[in-house]
């Protein structure tokens, strides 16, 4: 055999093995039905999750009627144009024909029932934290709003990032599927407030710096940096940038937006301060004293203003 053939025919086996390779660790995960078992749905906890998560900041058509899911949000990123889909129970254009399973499995692995990646722009690398009963009262919850018909357009987005295979290497670094784990040393409303703040609540999704491929800088978690959408800077959330804040500071903050030197906050956080108010006095207190109990760590240098 020619020389050149065998050079050939062993490219082509080595990149056959190697498609097949990236074929196998990049195939979408999924959550077997069979896996859920009965579940009678907490509407109320469901509702509690669906501010928790801040669902409506998003998805709500218009902040007038947040019970309304219609999607159509442009997201802006480095990475192109993100629109947000319509979540409402629509049966043609929402996710009123998704099954549980099918909800679980894109708030735990970021797959949509078609079998394709959810981009990270959909906070599932926060929403993974959470229990499985939980996320089936939120679906429960989402299921009682009105369905709202019409599609958010396509994303806008360049190649490669428009290569929706390859995040499944994305989330090989990113995406562990760890459930919370409650801290035994640490109180229940510690635990509560961790789990609210690091689940439904993705606070660390704003807050924390991003690499060059857009995962959060885990040595500099909460830490605040650029603005995911480009504009403005997203402050500091540990004991660095809370030194002088009181945990009652925070529980007001989450309550009315109010800072402590007497300003207010502004830009999307008056959205999250919107949905952190209707959550109970004693959750929001819970994520104080998280909040409050990060150590203090040094984000990125901030530009200076002109």
């Amino acid at each position: 055999m020619p020389v050149l053939l065998r050079v050939l025919i062993a490219a082509v086996l080595v990149l056959g093995t190697g498609v097949a390779v990236f074929l196998v660790v990049t195939e979408p995960a999924r959550v077997p039905a069979a896996s859920l078992g009965p579940h009678t749905p907490n509407l109320d906890n469901g509702r509690t999750l669906f501010f928790a998560g801040g669902c409506a900041s998003c998805h709500a058509s218009s902040k007038e009627e947040r019970d309304r899911l219609g999607g159509g949000l442009a997201l802006r990123s480095p990475f192109g144009t993100f629109h947000v889909p319509n979540i409402s129970p629509d049966p043609a254009d929402g996710i009123g024909r998704w099954s549980e399973a099918e909800f679980v499995t894109a708030m735990l692995d970021g797959t949509s029932p078609d079998g394709r990646h959810y981009y990270p722009a959909f906070p599932y690398t926060s929403y993974q934290r959470m229990t499985v009963g939980d996320l089936r009262d939120l679906f429960a919850y989402i299921k009682t709003l009105p369905a709202v018909s019409g599609r958010a357009p396509d994303h806008e987005l360049a190649f490669p990032y428009s290569f929706r295979r390859g995040l499944g290497l994305w989330k090989l670094a990113n995406l562990d599927g760890k459930p919370f784990t409650p801290d035994p040393s640490r109180s229940a409303a510690w635990n509560r407030g961790a789990y609210l703040v690091n689940g439904p609540g993705h606070c660390a999704e704003c807050h924390s710096p991003r690499d060059r491929f857009g995962g959060i800088v885990a040595a500099q978690r909460f830490a605040g940096g650029p603005n995911p959408e480009g504009e403005g800077w997203v402050p500091n959330i540990t004991g660095k940038g809370l030194a002088s804040w009181s945990a009652k500071d925070v529980e007001y903050l989450l309550e009315t937006g109010d800072l402590p030197d007497g300003d207010s906050v502004g830009g999307t956080m008056t959205a999250v301060v919107r949905n952190t108010r209707e959550l109970s006095p004693a959750d929001r207190a819970a994520m104080a004293e998280y909040l409050k109990s990060l150590p203090p760590v040094d984000g990125p240098p901030r530009p200076e203003r002109r």
